[in-house]
């Protein structure tokens, strides 16, 4: 075993504070892994905060993680000491049912193993993340960071990336494809800059005429005030795809509208009860209404190379390990453009 530092929720009333463990000796088939960087996500203060009622403390959060490789296993054939890698939500699946050959792991038969908050799978012991120095994870959930791609920014790429980029690749967005994207936070402004990347005709749809400039600065071609009655019956109809990364319970029959023929709206903010909407709003159109968790591992080393191509980064702003109880406020107030990052120097 190997001891590490980082920060951990002690309850559900606690702030993160500073917190001292073991990682596990490496398996045949792992990965060590000096943290560099971790990205902060919503879902962290979640867990923190016992919001899903099933956090098990103490808590180390951090799902975004970027590193160096500093030691591998004796099975370990894909990466070499030195390596930048990266680690994202999930660390482990069975790896035998029919998603999992398919390279997609987050909708593994026998349930994924998250980074944190979660049991690993052969020992029982409680998974901790990457608000931390070090970390070990199994060579088949490490990704390998492209040449070029700045580490300071990559991990976004790992939670609010590949759960945009991942259904933009299912539902094949291109060159032509007329994509609009509701809500401008995390998600969503990884989700209009990965579409524009594709070719995309990209629409920003935002309740707040105050986030214009932002959504055209970030690559969008127009901006669709949702509040706007009369805009949005002119638009009706108008999208190939419509991604909806708003966080919160809303009325989805909007958004329904703007779909076109064989149009798709995909859920991948919302993970609440919604409010009940008219079967024709699909109906009339041959709609379609979905969601999309992350992607597979496949997937997301698809996207960091995508990202590494056309140099799409998130926009983020680092922080020290000491402010993360700070930036948490400040995420619960909207009050970040668009990422937190921690520098694990600073631990």
């Amino acid at each position: 075993m190997t001891q590490a530092k980082g920060y951990a929720a002690l309850n559900e009333k606690s702030k993160l504070e500073p917190f001292a463990f073991a990682r596990r000796a490496l398996r045949p088939n792992d990965i060590a892994i000096d943290i560099l960087y971790c990205g902060v996500c919503h879902t962290d203060l979640h867990f923190a905060r016992n919001h899903y009622g099933d956090t098990v403390y103490p808590l180390v959060p951090g799902h975004e993680i970027v590193g160096r490789v500093t030691a591998v296993g004796d099975d370990v054939t894909k990466f070499g000491v030195g390596d930048a890698v990266a680690v994202g939500c999930i660390v482990d699946s069975c790896g035998r049912c029919r998603p999992c050959e398919h390279g997609l792991e987050p909708y593994c038969e026998q349930g994924l193993t998250l980074t944190y908050n979660n049991p690993d799978r052969i020992s029982g012991e409680n998974n901790l993340g990457g608000y931390a120095d070090k970390i070990v994870v199994k060579e088949e959930f490490v990704l390998r960071v492209p040449e070029g791609l700045d580490l300071t920014r990559a991990g976004p790429l790992l939670c609010a990336g590949i759960t945009t980029w991942s259904p933009l690749r299912y539902w094949k967005v291109g060159p032509g494809s007329r994509v609009a994207v509701a809500g401008l936070g995390g998600l969503g402004h990884m989700g209009v800059k990965l579409a524009v990347g594709l070719g995309a005709h990209v629409t920003v749809l935002t309740t707040s005429p105050s986030k214009a400039g932002d959504a055209r600065a970030l690559g969008a071609h127009d901006v669709l005030l949702s509040k706007d009655e009369s805009a949005m019956a002119e638009a009706a109809g108008r999208f190939d795809l419509v991604l909806d990364t708003i966080p919160v319970a809303h009325d989805i029959s909007p958004y329904l509208a703007l779909a076109g023929l064989d149009g798709v709206v995909v859920m991948v903010g919302a993970i609440d009860m919604l409010p009940t909407f008219h079967t024709g709003s699909l109906v009339m159109g041959r709609k379609s209404l979905t969601a999309s968790m992350i992607g597979g591992i496949p997937e997301t080393q698809e996207l960091l190379n995508f990202c590494a191509e056309k140099n799409i980064l998130p926009d983020c702003e680092m922080i020290a390990m000491k402010d993360i109880n700070h930036a948490f406020e400040r995420m619960e107030r909207s009050d970040v453009k668009y990422r937190f990052v921690i520098d694990m120097s600073t631990l």
